[in-house]
């Protein structure tokens, strides 16, 4: 079997999630939002279909890939929203899989397009861990004999979201139930902490053709600093997205999209490192698809831009 050899810069990598943030890391988070605030699900008035794929720190053997895919959608005229999705998250012999259902519903405030929505999480959680392809210095250490293969935890979550036609604003928290994945007495290979999200954003409409959005996504989690995106987007003619970000003291990003169609967007975007990682990857790639079909109870007339 294929070994694969873990330097330096990756056992430091993996100490720090294992202990401190284990939640996949996102750049095009303003999209996505349903990872992690399930009162999103149905909340853009269509049936929703999302695929992104995010390979992080490439150059860095072992570095984080993340594959999501969602679905969500307004069941009727019931202010009730659904949503599933499949999450895979590789961390050099580390591999997770997570399947979520979302379960919304939808308060309207006001004759002016003011929503409040309340979101429940259901989650079940598969973790592999391939000690087997570590090359170690002690080939008998006991800690190192035994694969972890599709160790199983459930989990629930809860999020608020609130949003108008141009701004909105989520809080959540997508596990309650903090776990020790595995622990020997010596180590602990993964223990699962809440993380608390809170994110908001709001559209400025500069010109008929030209609109401005700023946006901002704040993790936090016990045993981490807290981690702040600052992210701002230009929509041009309701097509065409351009835009940058920054991660506090982390990291650099641009992004773009296209809307296709009506319902049809893609997008791309670039991490560019500001920490001692820059020395040793290029980079992290981040894309999406986004598909969706609008209904009859609330037809969007044009494109959303969250």
């Amino acid at each position: 079997m294929k070994r694969l050899k873990i330097t330096g810069a990756l056992l430091a990598l993996v100490s720090i999630c294992a202990h401190a943030q284990q939640d996949p890391q996102f750049t095009q988070y303003m999209y996505n939002t349903v990872n992690i605030n399930p009162a999103y699900a149905g909340s853009r008035g269509s049936l929703s279909i999302f695929g992104l794929h995010r390979s992080q720190w490439v150059g860095l053997d072992g570095a984080p890939q993340t594959n999501a895919f969602s679905v969500n959608t307004p069941l009727g005229e019931r202010k009730l929203g659904l949503g599933v999705s499949f999450l895979n998250d590789k961390l050099g012999i580390m591999d997770e899989n997570t399947i979520s259902v979302d379960l919304s519903y939808t308060l309207d405030l006001n004759n002016r397009g003011s929503r409040l929505s309340f979101g429940m999480k259901g989650s079940a959680n598969l973790l592999n861990v391939e000690y087997s392809r570590l090359l170690t210095y002690n080939p008998d250490d006991p800690s190192f004999q035994k694969d972890i293969q599709s160790q199983f935890t459930p989990n629930i979550g809860a999020g608020i979201y609130w949003h108008t036609e141009k701004s909105y604003l989520g809080f959540s928290v997508p596990n309650f139930l903090e776990t020790t994945r595995y622990d020997d007495n010596i180590q602990s290979t993964m223990k699962q902490n809440m993380h608390y999200y809170l994110m908001g954003g709001h559209v400025f409409e500069l010109n008929p053709t030209l609109k401005f959005k700023p946006a901002f996504l704040l993790k936090a989690v016990n045993g981490a600093p807290l981690q702040a995106d600052i992210t701002a987007n230009f929509l041009i003619n309701d097509r065409f997205t351009v835009g940058g970000a920054y991660r506090w003291d982390a990291a650099w990003s641009g992004l773009i999209g296209f809307q296709v169609t009506d319902g049809l967007f893609i997008g791309y975007s670039y991490d560019g490192e500001t920490t001692k990682l820059a020395n040793y990857t290029n980079g992290s790639h981040e894309i999406f698809l986004r598909f969706e079909l609008f209904n009859k109870y609330r037809r969007v007339n044009s494109p959303r831009f969250f």
